[in-house]
């Protein structure tokens, strides 16, 4: 069985990880559209100006507590497998997209920067529903790098 973090090429891949991650979240934000759009948009730019490469440290920062919340989810799959994991995560997006909110709203929580803390106060309220549009592109990644 094995946990998820066993299922995946750590630390061997971590950087290539890190990267799909990154990668998938600008074009995530880049997909958006309308004024909430140009608040994500502005509110990703801004971060990146603030800090350069802040986004990757932060993906690397949050990886193994994102990896450690879909661990129910992925001892329900491999206690029933149906498919690949990737797909339980599709079919479980929702489900998805809280776990994955819930860390970052403890990060939040406990930042010291606090333009960032307010940035994140400011998009949060829609944060839910772009994570879950975001997970079928997790999903796939997680697939791409998984070990069964």
């Amino acid at each position: 069985m094995g946990t998820l973090l066993s299922h995946l090429p750590l630390p061997e891949k971590r950087a290539d990880i890190v990267t799909a991650c990154r990668e998938l979240l600008e074009a995530e934000v880049g997909r958006k559209g309308g004024l909430g759009g140009f608040a994500i948009k502005a509110g990703y730019k801004t971060l990146k100006a603030i800090k350069p490469g802040v986004v990757t440290e932060a993906i690397d920062g949050l990886l193994d507590d994102f990896l450690e919340a879909l661990e129910e989810l992925h001892a329900e799959h491999a206690a029933a497998p149906a498919g690949t994991f990737g797909a339980r995560m599709k079919q479980q997006a929702a489900r998805v997209a809280e776990a994955l909110v819930r860390v970052t709203d403890r990060r939040a929580e406990k930042s010291r920067h606090g333009t960032l803390r307010g940035m994140y106060h400011k998009l949060r309220p829609s944060a839910l529903r772009h994570v879950e549009e975001a997970v079928p592109g997790l999903a796939d990644l997680m697939d791409r790098f998984y070990r069964s």
